[in-house]
């Protein structure tokens, strides 16, 4: 792999998520700075749905909305870039493929959250993602409970220093990612596996249990993806590390003939 396509979002004053085909990717702000992450596997040959969302509120929360009178000094910028492989994902040394940017005058108001949409067509040769092709959830509260108990599996298993509910869960995500970036699937799930088994012989590993009245499944890709959350928006599967710190394990389910599967 030569090139590796990336999203870029910086954002002062604000905070701005970005989102593709309907999966938020990344979040920057409200201090100057930028966030970069590898995209291939949300990506679409052809036309991708490309959005810049200014003052989001939390993930899973729908936030009242409100005005925001521009100083001069807010601003926000998504970018996608093609650089090569080894090099700063940087517009000055990549090729930008796509770029949103939000930049009010001194003066003017927008109604927040605000967001800026964009089609892109990209040229790339990727297989068609699963998840693309998941059946929606019209009603995500109705597998609160289910969703609740699938994720206990995977948290008793991690408390026992055991990944592989987790790897079996997720396998075709790791099938996925191991062809989108060019890599050896044994070699990633080698890894999962060696890290769980390192940090469980540390200190065993904690993670809570999921409960059906403390979880939020926020809708993704139109209801395709459904992505597993504390009531603060933090990821619902995670524990406490030995020496302080804590590691998280994002889920996002699909739901298919009433079983889950890890795809994201």
């Amino acid at each position: 792999m030569e090139r590796l396509l990336v999203l870029r979002i910086d954002s002062v004053g604000v905070v701005a998520e970005a989102l593709l085909n309907g999966v938020p990717l990344a979040r920057s702000g409200p201090k100057p700075g930028a966030v970069t992450v590898p995209i291939h596997e949300y990506t679409l040959s052809g036309a991708n749905d490309l959005q810049l969302v200014i003052e989001p509120g939390p993930p899973g929360a729908a936030p009242a909305p409100q005005p925001l009178l521009s100083d001069g000094q807010r601003g926000a910028s998504l970018r996608l870039l093609l650089p090569r492989v080894g090099q700063l994902a940087h517009p000055e040394n990549a090729r930008t493929l796509a770029q949103i940017d939000w930049a009010p005058p001194k003066g003017d108001v927008t109604e927040m959250p605000a967001t800026l949409r964009q089609t892109v067509d990209l040229p790339i040769a990727f297989p068609r993602w699963r998840w693309f092709d998941a059946p929606v959830v019209p009603i995500p509260g109705e597998l609160l409970a289910t969703a609740a108990t699938y994720l206990q599996g995977l948290a008793l298993g991690l408390q026992r220093g055991d990944p592989e509910p987790l790897i079996q869960a997720a396998r075709l995500r790791f099938e996925e990612l191991a062809s989108a970036y060019q890599r050896n699937l044994a070699d990633d799930v080698g890894r999962l596996r060696l890290q769980v088994q390192q940090w469980h012989a540390k200190a065993p590993l904690q993670p809570k249990m999921p409960k059906a009245d403390e979880l939020l499944l926020r809708p993704l890709a139109g209801g395709r993806l459904l992505e597993c959350l504390t009531p603060d928006g933090q990821p619902a599967l995670c524990s406490a590390l030995a020496g302080g710190g804590q590691m998280a394990w994002p889920v996002r389910l699909a739901s298919i003939e009433g079983r889950f599967y890890v795809i994201r």
